[in-house]
């Protein structure tokens, strides 16, 4: 599964990341008060794919198929923590 710039900026608003832009645009996520998760993409036009695409989905600890039911928007925010919950993320 291919990972372009609209569905990363998609997933990162929908799982409630916090984002700021320096050069790259950086991305985490709280959860209770802390940071848990962290990742970046680089600044390309929409229609591309993002380079380090592996690199992204293992830093949102996701594999293959959760990756695509988030981006087909089967998987929801609360579906998110679940699933961190499960891999023992939080």
């Amino acid at each position: 599964m291919s990972i372009r710039s609209r569905d990363f900026d998609r997933l990162i608003s929908k799982f409630g990341f916090q984002t700021r832009d320096s050069g790259d645009l950086l991305a985490w996520f709280e959860y209770e008060g802390r940071v848990v998760l962290r990742t970046k993409r680089s600044r390309t036009p929409g229609s591309r794919d993002l380079p380090f695409q592996h690199t992204i989905r293992h830093q949102m600890k996701l594999n293959e198929d959760e990756l695509g039911e988030a981006i087909r928007c089967t998987l929801g925010r609360e579906d998110y923590i679940a699933l961190l919950r499960r891999k023992g993320v939080l």
